[in-house]
């Protein structure tokens, strides 16, 4: 009787192992499956647009030029580290903005100080965002941080 339980829990085990290897498979498959059909939109949505005739728009073309092409794309930093010598027109606008208000105070600011300044309010949505990019700006050497969170010119 030990010989049919010992035969039984192993082939449990061998089971369990082919079990498990086959739902890996199914699992490659189905990530193989998704891609497919992803490609097939794809494919699909150009040659409707081939027979429609804007499958070589200039336009389109332009318009994806400038988003694949602007800082903040493709790995490119939206916001340079400062180096010596750099001015404050190297950050984009919203950014010299938010450097211009902390500039202009006497002492450091909180963020949320800095989103009344720019008119966006003290909500946390309008203030969080601007505490994100005053975040940014003291990792990258723009401003200095206080172990308060407040914000002033390095």
């Amino acid at each position: 009787m030990a010989e049919v339980l010992t035969w039984v829990m192993q082939r449990r085990i061998v089971l369990a192992d082919r079990a498990e290897q086959l739902r890996k498979e199914l699992a490659e498959i189905d990530a193989e499956v998704a891609r497919l059909e992803a490609a097939e939109v794809v494919i699909g949505q150009f040659i409707e647009a081939e027979r429609a005739g804007e499958a070589d728009d200039p336009h389109l073309d332009a318009e994806l030029e400038r988003v694949t092409a602007a800082p903040g794309s493709g790995g490119m930093l939206l916001v340079p580290r400062c180096e010596d010598g750099m001015d404050v027109d190297a950050l984009p606008e919203d950014y010299q903005a938010i450097v211009e208000v902390v500039a202009g105070a006497t002492e450091p600011v909180k963020a949320g100080e800095v989103s009344v300044a720019l008119g966006k309010g003290t909500l946390p949505g309008q203030a969080e965002a601007v505490r994100a990019k005053l975040k940014r700006l003291s990792g990258r050497g723009w401003l200095h941080r206080t172990p308060a969170g407040r914000y002033s010119l390095r």
